[in-house]
């Protein structure tokens, strides 16, 4: 598989499961089925959509209509699927920890093929990952999975710069591309199940700000 089918299949993977994110959130706050499909799509779109506008890209839910029809059907089937699910902030974690992991990997190719440094690129693969993911958080007046205590940004971190490890090795793009997707899936998992979570910054006692 060329590493362009592989990434148009990670991308509507992305926004399908970021979608379903958004949904599962919607049926936390118990909207209608016009709230579920905008918080899917707010969700489902938003990261990539300020990747696309600060590289100078053409947007890319505006290049294909695919994107927004998954969005939308998503929602649908989350809409009557959601009041069977026991624990929906669970599948909710799981459905964010596949998009971030999805994303991460997806936003870094992108700024490499557009010319874009190591550093910078792992910064949009970052921005992929979480940018919708926090949106959907704000305006739902949900408390954000952006700052919980355990990895989150982080584990976007790691798959993109494994992604660009592995092709300074020399590896095969999509197989390359698929070894990050897990491994920032895998730490992502340990902050879910394990409480996984880096050092935090704690002031010193007495101290006011």
């Amino acid at each position: 598989m060329e590493i362009s089918q592989l990434i148009n299949i990670l991308d509507l993977a992305g926004v399908a499961v970021f979608a379903a994110s958004g949904s599962l959130v919607a049926s936390r706050k118990e909207m209608d089925l016009i709230g579920f499909g905008l918080m899917a799509a707010l969700t489902g779109l938003g990261g990539g959509t300020l990747r696309d506008l600060i590289l100078g890209r053409e947007v890319f839910w505006l290049q294909a209509e695919w994107y927004v029809a998954v969005c939308l059907v998503v929602a649908a089937v989350v809409f009557f699927v959601a009041p069977m699910l026991q624990r929906r902030f669970t599948a909710l974690l799981w459905a964010d920890a596949v998009g971030l992991a999805v994303f991460a990997v997806m936003g870094t190719h992108i700024a490499m093929v557009e010319q874009v440094p190591w550093i910078q690129a792992m910064v949009f693969g970052m921005m992929t990952a979480t940018f919708g993911g926090l949106m959907r958080d704000v305006v739902a007046g949900e408390p954000s999975l952006f700052m919980k205590p355990e990895v989150y940004v982080s584990a976007a971190f790691v798959g993109g710069g494994t992604y660009l490890l592995l092709l300074e090795l020399s590896l095969l793009q999509p197989v390359a591309a698929v070894i990050a997707v897990v491994c920032s899936f895998l730490v992502r998992s340990g902050g879910i199940i394990w409480k996984w979570e880096l050092p935090r910054y704690k002031p010193k006692a007495g101290r006011e700000y």
